[in-house]
């Protein structure tokens, strides 16, 4: 029942997505994922991630054979789109079996074992319409909300020492290797929440049966509540309001070089093309989440976790994409998420409650003041920057207190009494 509801109340919200970007005259993710069973997709590798978590609920040799139909099928539409001189891109193969193990699970399972196929199924279909949705919203919120809130959220960055002008320098002085590095940190990150994904669901094929909580639960859910914050808080970036790619709508020509002026901040127009998806930074949130779920996994996977949650918020600042308040918002954001998934998994009480109240109260608040005190915030970096890192800090060691204390707890081994002589 609650796969059925979960399932019913997605489809209707892609539903209502697909509406909403019909009436701006373009497709919407339902349409844009139909089109990838036969023309060239744009998101190759992430419908080959989609199909890795499928492939969870299968056995080895189902694996292989999985895998080979979708090789050989791109192998096919390789040759035809050669044939044709079109795009060589890949992705119809990975597409075509999970719509395939679909129609197998309806037509040939039964019971639990149509079930668990249904739901790897679903995992992958998920990862790779979620991606589809983020673009669609992003198409919205372009559309919708011809003001940002850039002025404001530059103005409170002083606080915090303007961290993308500064790290944007740095990135610049790397050179071109140092940003391809960050450009496929930056953009592989649903890549990468796979690969943990598969670690945390390796066992899922011998114990036919799902973890309560894994990383592609928060996965989802930010991207779903996300985008409804950029509706609120409009916001373009660095590189947009204050750089060379926001053309005659930047205020001026001034990141990284020169760090702007505090002055009475305002809202200001900007084009009906670029996304206003800066607060929170959800590339911040994400990998945040992936960093937490990469804890309890091997020395490799921890060192990838760190090693990808530091590229992407060196990326996120060094391509100009987000302020440093962005960043602050997106790990208050993804630690409140996480905290109330878990819960859910574990069953609601009143750490839970204080927990995700709290994170929901700082993240409010963080918002309020980088709306109407930037000024402030500006004037005085010396108070108001360790007051949003204190604020930062507090809500991820209640989220580390608080779990901890949901870890089971092992009793100690009671040692058996010695034997008392017999006379």
């Amino acid at each position: 029942m609650l796969w059925a509801t979960a399932g019913v109340a997605t489809l209707g919200f892609l539903i209502a997505l697909e509406i909403s970007a019909r009436h701006y005259g373009l497709p919407g993710p339902i349409v844009n994922q139909a089109r990838e069973v036969i023309f060239a997709p744009r998101t190759g590798p992430l419908l080959y991630a989609g199909l890795a978590l499928m492939m969870v609920v299968l056995t080895w040799r189902q694996r292989f054979i999985a895998l080979g139909t979708a090789i050989g099928i791109d192998l096919v539409f390789l040759f035809f789109r050669w044939l044709a001189d079109a795009r060589l891109t890949f992705g119809n193969g990975a597409l075509w079996v999970m719509i395939g193990c679909t129609v197998i699970a309806l037509t040939r399972r039964v019971g639990k074992e149509r079930m668990l196929l249904l739901k790897g199924v679903g995992l992958g279909l998920l990862l790779v319409a979620g991606h589809k949705t983020g673009d669609t919203w992003l198409l919205i919120t372009s559309k919708t909300r011809p003001m940002v809130y850039d002025q404001y959220v530059a103005t409170a960055d002083h606080a915090l020492g303007n961290p993308s002008w500064l790290v944007g320098q740095v990135v610049n002085a790397t050179g071109a290797t140092g940003s391809h590095i960050l450009h496929f940190v930056y953009g592989q990150l649903p890549l990468a929440a796979a690969l943990v994904a598969l670690y945390q669901l390796r066992n899922v094929a011998i114990e036919r049966r799902f973890p309560g909580h894994h990383l592609v639960r928060t996965f989802l859910v930010i991207g779903l509540l996300g985008p409804a914050i950029y509706m609120i808080f409009p916001v373009v970036g660095p590189i947009f309001a204050y750089g060379a790619d926001g053309s005659h709508w930047a205020v001026a020509n001034l990141w990284p070089e020169t760090f702007t002026p505090v002055n009475s901040p305002h809202t200001m127009p900007f084009d009906v093309i670029t996304p206003r998806n800066c607060m929170p930074s959800l590339h911040t949130a994400w990998a945040t989440t992936i960093f937490i779920h990469s804890r309890k996994g091997s020395r490799v996977l921890r060192f990838a976790g760190t090693f990808w949650l530091v590229a992407t918020l060196v990326a996120t600042l060094g391509f100009g994409y987000h302020y440093g308040a962005d960043l602050v918002a997106g790990v208050v954001f993804a630690v409140t998420i996480e905290a109330g998934m878990r819960a859910l998994d574990r069953g609601w009480d009143a750490s839970a409650t204080r927990l995700v109240v709290y994170g929901t109260t700082v993240f409010t608040l963080l918002l309020l003041m980088y709306r109407y005190l930037s000024v402030e915030m500006a004037g005085h970096p010396w108070i108001f920057g360790p007051l949003l890192i204190l604020a930062l800090a507090s809500v991820i060691q209640g989220y580390v207190w608080t779990t901890k204390s949901w870890d089971p707890k092992l009793a100690p081994v009671r040692q058996p009494e010695p034997a008392l002589a017999t006379p």
